[in-house]
């Protein structure tokens, strides 16, 4: 079996895939069980998961690490597209007003993805971290599904604000709101379903390295005071 720092790293490129490829392809609407909302959808509801185990099995401070560096992921991505617009094109390149037409509409996306992101992660680890000291560290399911619906209303609520209010003369403060109530109902079906996949997630990540016994041809014997107790498995 892989290593813990191993899997870390799968689930932190993950992290911050669905992060950069959600802000970059979310231009596109798309019709989710009637609702209409940005594709770029389908990958957020990854990041939440992934931060819930990690913050179950290795707790705040490394869970800490995946929000900022996918805050600076999307840093990087902004002023790459921004640096990207400014350019002047090749003269044999004839497709530059349609490429700053689709970019462009994505530095505004980005901006109030990174604001949004930054804001409802960080509400996430903490009231992730606070039911489970409110459970004594029972209950997963519980405080996986608490912390990300209230999560995903805040960042749906900012997104909503900072990337459409005022686009369009109609998105007042009433419209706005109209596309963050759908948007968010279809969020939380996506967080009720991930609820598996947590416990999954939690059990592979927590799973011991086979690869960490010693190589050295000998099998130590273990002696009365070396024998630890088995490990009790915490019922959720």
């Amino acid at each position: 079996m892989k290593s813990t720092d191993y899997k870390l790293q799968i689930l932190l490129t993950i992290f911050i895939s669905c992060l950069l490829l959600g802000n970059l392809l979310g231009n596109k609407l798309i019709e989710i069980f009637g609702i209409v909302t940005s594709v770029g959808l389908l990958g957020y509801p990854l990041t939440f998961l992934i931060t819930d185990i990690v913050e179950e099995v290795k707790g705040k401070e490394a869970t800490s690490i995946f929000v900022h560096a996918g805050f600076l992921s999307l840093c990087v991505a902004f002023l790459f597209v921004s640096f990207s617009i400014g350019v002047p094109p090749a003269s044999i390149y004839y497709d530059n007003e349609a490429y700053i037409g689709v970019f462009s509409n994505s530095l505004r996306m980005i901006l109030a993805s990174m604001t949004a992101f930054l804001i409802s992660q960080h509400h996430d680890i903490w009231a992730f971290n606070f039911w489970k000291q409110k459970t004594n560290g029972r209950h997963l399911w519980l405080r996986n599904n608490l912390s990300t619906i209230v999560s995903q209303l805040i960042d749906s609520t900012v997104f909503m604000f900072l990337a459409f209010y005022r686009l369009t003369p109609d998105l007042d403060v009433v419209a706005v709101f109209k596309l963050v109530l759908p948007l968010w109902a279809l969020k939380i079906v996506f967080a009720l379903l991930d609820t598996p996949f947590v416990y999954l997630g939690v059990r592979w990540l927590n799973s011991k390295n086979e690869n960490s016994v010693s190589h050295s041809g000998k099998k130590r014997e273990a002696s009365p005071e070396t024998v630890t107790p088995p490990y009790h498995a915490e019922k959720p």
